[in-house]
């Protein structure tokens, strides 16, 4: 049965076409299209896909007016009013599933890197030094791996960490009886307490942003180890900052930051940006935890898989 048209409105693997086909959408693949143009011509479609670069709120929807779902080609909705939304009763999808081994792995690549000195060592040795002392590392195995949320990724990610013999425990606000083989349900104040490693795997909301606080730092009791492969707004560049000032964090793992735009940041974020790039005990990537081959097709394979439940 033939539905409406889908209007894809990012950059998307192109796997997408033919699978929503499939299951009887006509797409419009636009991923240069702009905000005024998604505003104009929205009330000709029945679905809509983005992936970063559009924010979808009641002004964007106010032509919608066949509109059924929204699907998100990506881990996360903090791009889109839910609120607004669902009062429309317009479907929301996201492709949470689709990266989580993507992310799982980069937040071991980045943390072993670290540990282990192996961009400082690969940079010196280019330049023809030769530091074997200097570049002693920690081994992973036997530290206390703590985990702020515990969806998709913080259960890819738990699994790794427990390969290499860490202890893995795990705080979610909105989940309970999830102790298995890999993780050990806490409580956030046993993470304060016994963590060597914090990596964050939550939502960007208005209870999580800036959760990640000097005040937030203070709160363990050993200097530790700072992952963020979530959303940059959770943890504030001047907390990070700060904290490798005092020796509380012992090294950062930063694949997103509060201000991604590098080229307009506040003189605020530019000086602690600064000081953070100039660090060895830093390493940045450019959001791109969940943005391996494999997973920009999986994202797909997920979300049209939910979307065919819609219509099932």
């Amino acid at each position: 049965m033939n539905k409406g048209l889908v209007l894809i409105a990012d950059e998307m693997h192109l796997s997408l076409i033919p699978m929503l086909e499939k299951i009887g959408y006509k797409t419009d693949y636009q991923p240069k299209i702009t905000r005024s143009e998604i505003f104009e011509n929205i009330g000709k479609y029945e679905g809509l896909i983005i992936r970063s670069k559009t924010f979808v709120d009641a002004d964007l929807l106010t032509n919608a007016k066949q509109l059924k779902f929204i699907g998100r080609a990506g881990a996360g909705l903090d791009l889109i009013d839910i609120k607004y939304v669902e009062s429309k009763n317009i479907a929301i999808f996201a492709a949470n599933e689709g990266n989580r081994v993507a992310v799982a792995e980069h937040v071991l690549a980045m943390v072993l890197c670290l540990m282990n000195n192996i961009l400082i060592a690969d940079r010196e040795v280019r330049n023809g030094v030769w530091q074997r002392e200097k570049n002693r590392g920690y081994e992973l195995m036997g530290k206390t791996v703590g985990l702020i949320g515990y969806g998709n990724n913080g259960n890819e990610t738990a699994k790794r960490f427990k390969a290499f013999g860490c202890e893995v425990l795990a705080y979610d606000k909105y989940k309970s009886n999830f102790s298995d083989e890999f993780v050990s349900e806490t409580s956030m104040e046993t993470i304060f307490e016994r963590a060597d490693i914090l990596s964050l795997h939550i939502p960007l909301t208005s209870e999580t942003n800036t959760l990640v606080d000097s005040a937030f730092l203070l709160n363990f009791k050993k200097d530790i180890i700072l992952i963020n492969a979530a959303r940059g707004e959770i943890v504030s560049l001047r907390a990070v900052a700060d904290g490798l000032e005092t020796g509380k964090i012992k090294g950062a793992c930063l694949d997103v930051l509060e201000n991604e735009k590098l080229q307009k940041l506040t003189s605020e974020q530019k000086k602690d940006f600064e000081k953070l790039s100039t660090s060895e005990r830093v390493i940045f990537t450019p959001h791109i935890a969940g943005w391996t081959f494999e997973s920009y097709m999986k994202i797909n394979e997920v979300l049209v898989e939910k979307i065919a439940s819609l219509i099932a």
